[in-house]
């Protein structure tokens, strides 16, 4: 008797684990939003909004979530200048653990739910804040507040997306926090531009300001 109830016990301590590992792998296939864990390692070149459309798509698929269209919120600007709150879909956007960061466009970038606790990269880890090291929160964007572009001019996407030398790109901070107690140091999308000692665009550059080339996904359908 004592042995039946042993292996009815362990029967389903395994069906419980199974029926959790279920879960989990549910959920990346669920995801439609992440902040990329790696970016192509040449600092704001990113290979242009196809090359970084590529690597959200790549990123998604090992991640189990691949059979979804994937767009990086990158802005452009000149001739032809692209907004990012464009690209992105509709919406609902959740991330690796289905927790959902915005309904719709308007509540992205509005009062939306993105933290550090939410903004995840699509493996569901958190992206490194203010106050860890290395402080990783600079999200490349190229964005403005509302998600639109900027004008042309100075430059606020390394040359859309192109350079790792001179330039700038406006970056946003994952974590919601910065240097002080104000809208622009908590946006997610338009805190302040990059720059540093090989021209504002390199990894160094990025790295230097508490960045490391990431830059935001969403499943446009």
């Amino acid at each position: 008797m004592t042995s039946r109830l042993s292996v009815s016990i362990l029967v389903s301590i395994a069906m419980l684990c199974l029926g959790t590992a279920a879960i989990a792998q549910a959920q990346p296939a669920n995801m439609s939003f992440f902040v990329t864990s790696a970016g192509p390692g040449k600092g704001a070149d990113l290979g242009g909004l196809a090359g970084a459309d590529k690597t959200c798509q790549t990123l998604a698929q090992a991640a189990g979530a691949g059979s979804k269209t994937w767009h990086a919120y990158l802005s452009t600007q000149g001739p032809g200048a692209v907004n990012a709150r464009d690209r992105i879909g509709s919406g609902p956007w959740q991330n690796a653990k289905g927790a959902v960061v915005a309904k719709d466009v308007a509540e992205l970038h509005g009062k939306n739910n993105l933290t550090k606790d939410t903004a995840l990269t699509e493996k569901g880890e958190k992206v490194n804040g203010r106050g860890d090291t290395p402080n990783m929160h600079d999200i490349l964007t190229g964005s403005q507040p509302d998600g639109t572009a900027f004008a042309a001019g100075d430059d606020r996407t390394c040359g859309n997306w192109t350079k790792s030398g001179q330039g700038s790109a406006m970056v946003g901070h994952s974590d919601r926090q910065g240097l002080r107690d104000d809208d622009v140091s908590k946006s997610w999308n338009s805190s302040h531009p990059s720059r540093g000692p090989d021209g504002g665009c390199s990894q160094s550059d990025l790295k230097s300001t508490g960045g490391n080339g990431f830059f935001y996904c969403f499943a446009t359908k």
